[in-house]
């Protein structure tokens, strides 16, 4: 028996049951479905598209989850995630390098240890949240220029995605994307000023 439903996503509903003879319960997981889509730019700060996406599917009931690893100010983190329209939780690390200086960053590794500490934690939570399929839609934007500054692996990202369960969409956006990621996108997008 397979159960599904175009809106509702959880880990049981995603298996196969079969029931065998002697009354054990044998689960088999399905393959996901989910499209991987990166969006890509030459410059930061042009997402507001995908923001605008994520909103519109959080208040048509789809559960979203939107991450912005390299935007701050808020101080955030994955504890004081942000939830909208019911179904959108956006996150952003709690250090993040436009709260402060970059010589202040320069200059203070201890701090540079620290944001790169807070958004790889980011990346920790998000691979969970991947995994689990409790979202329709995952936002991972500028994961790509986390991977550039080596906080965050390729070969992990590319693992990740590749073990995901969800059924629903994943979506990476950045510059500088490595070309073994574009060869796993379903769709890719460029976006231009």
């Amino acid at each position: 028996m397979v159960i599904s439903s175009p809106n509702s996503y959880s880990e049981s509903n995603l298996d196969v049951v079969k029931k065998s003879s002697d009354n054990t319960i044998n689960l088999k997981r399905l393959t996901q479905n989910g499209q991987i889509q990166i969006y890509q730019s030459s410059y930061r700060g042009s997402y507001s598209s995908i923001i605008r996406d994520s909103l519109r599917n959080a208040a048509l009931g789809r559960k979203v989850l939107l991450v912005q690893f390299m935007k701050g100010g808020v101080k955030q983190g994955i504890n004081n995630a942000v939830k909208l329209c019911g179904n959108l939780t956006w996150v952003r690390s709690s250090q993040s390098f436009d709260q402060y200086d970059s010589k202040e960053i320069e200059n203070n590794k201890n701090l540079k240890k620290i944001i790169h500490e807070s958004i790889y934690e980011l990346w920790s939570f998000c691979k969970k949240e991947l995994l689990s399929g409790k979202h329709d839609q995952v936002i991972l934007d500028e994961i790509f220029l986390a991977i550039e500054m080596k906080i965050i692996d390729k070969d992990d990202l590319i693992s990740t995605l590749e073990n995901r369960f969800i059924s629903g969409d994943v979506i990476l956006t950045g510059t500088g994307i490595p070309k073994d990621l574009l060869l796993m996108a379903n769709q890719i997008t460029e976006l231009r000023s």
